[in-house]
């Protein structure tokens, strides 16, 4: 061994290494993995009762936080002027509760008053009905079938709601229903708003909460304070340009409603608003009107209706340029897109869980496009290489 030269002893000790690494690594023992994963468990535990606690309040959390992001900017304008943080929430929150209880309670009073009323007339056949004009017969698909049932109707009502019995009855069952869940939607919607003005109330601290949420997702915190502006704007861009929109369009149908005095004017008009909402053409809701202005007004007063009627349906043509997208740095067309797409995989709320979730990816699919990129193909690169 000591006559060995320093070569071969080198080539020894290489020889050594591998059989010292293939040595097996000492195993975990039982305690260290139940240490391990028993605090997992317990944190996975907790987190699935708070999921299954919070899951029948979904809707309810996330109108309020709806609401809470449109109306922020209020609130902040009311604290400016020398509020009361808790005085300004509260302000904010009778104003809309009262914008959702009087439109609703005047719908309700004009369907109590009309609709018993004018099922009893079709029911004892004392009703009078104009006959049909000709230009129905117009109408693409069903102008025919229309323009017969309604001169059946206003020669022989009697056997008109004989024959149309079984439909005119699932009619009034599937009536009722609607009434029914549109009354516990407008009272989901006042709860949310009293948790909203909750919300404002304290809403520096659920804003700093939001904040420091979206800086730990991202990773940082002028990150997070982007997407949380993005989701902001959006809210209120949607809110804006959807059901402001909307309701202006209602307003407008329902003025025209009452004015021309259709029956269940008011139940006209929130149907109305409902399409409008849902981004569906208010003229399933005006033509019928239009049809009712020619059948029981001169057609001077006929035609003043149907151009009022235009006007209103047209009006978001309009108005959504205005209101969505702007100053945002989402077009509006994506804006649209979530929207529509949000309601038709969530409901209503999905206009807003749509439009923020199309928002935020399509401002991230912008960022990793203006992401620089390496560059590869140098003529250097390869001889370096080399």
């Amino acid at each position: 061994m000591l006559g060995d030269n320093p070569d071969s002893q080198d080539r020894r000790a290489n020889s050594m290494v591998p059989a010292m690494s293939a040595r097996p690594a000492s195993r975990p023992t039982v305690g260290a993995l139940i240490e391990l994963l028993l605090p997992l468990l317990v944190l996975a535990l907790v987190i699935a009762l708070c999921v299954q606690l919070l899951i029948p309040f979904v809707g309810l959390l996330v109108w309020t936080i709806i609401l809470a992001v449109c109306f922020y900017p209020v609130h902040k304008r009311l604290l400016a002027r020398g509020m009361k943080p808790r005085w300004s929430a509260t302000t904010i929150g009778t104003l809309l509760t009262a914008l959702i209880l009087i439109p609703t309670a005047i719908a309700a009073i004009s369907a109590a008053s009309t609709v018993p009323s004018m099922i009893a007339s079709l029911q004892t056949g004392k009703e009078h009905i104009r006959p049909p004009p000709e230009a129905v017969q117009s109408i693409p698909i069903v102008g025919g079938k229309i323009h017969a049932a309604w001169a059946q109707a206003s020669t022989d009502l009697p056997a008109f709601t004989k024959q149309f019995a079984p439909q005119l009855a699932s009619f009034s069952k599937w009536a009722l229903a609607q009434a029914g869940g549109m009354v516990g939607a407008v009272l989901a919607l006042v709860l949310a708003v009293i948790f909203a003005s909750i919300t404002l109330a304290y809403g520096e601290s659920a804003r700093g909460l939001i904040l420091n949420l979206l800086s730990r997702v991202t990773g940082d915190r002028a990150r997070g304070k982007h997407y949380m502006d993005i989701i902001a704007a959006t809210v209120r861009s949607v809110a804006n340009g959807v059901i402001g929109v909307a309701f202006v369009q209602a307003l407008l149908c329902g003025i025209g409603f009452f004015v021309l005095g259709i029956p269940g004017a008011g139940i006209l008009s929130l149907i109305a608003m409902a399409l409008g909402v849902v981004q569906v053409p208010v003229v399933l809701v005006t033509l019928p009107a239009i049809i009712y202005a020619f059948s029981v007004k001169t057609t001077t007063v006929a035609i003043l209706f149907t151009v009022w009627f235009i006007i209103a349906g047209m009006s978001d043509a309009v108005l959504k340029p205005m209101m969505i997208g702007h100053g945002l740095e989402v077009p509006m067309p994506v804006i649209l897109l979530g929207v529509i797409g949000g309601v038709m995989a969530y409901g209503l709320v999905g206009l807003f869980i749509g439009a923020v979730l199309l928002a935020v990816g399509y401002v991230l699919f912008r960022e990793w496009l203006n992401a620089p990129v390496a560059e590869t193909g140098k003529p250097g690169a390869l001889q370096a290489a080399e």
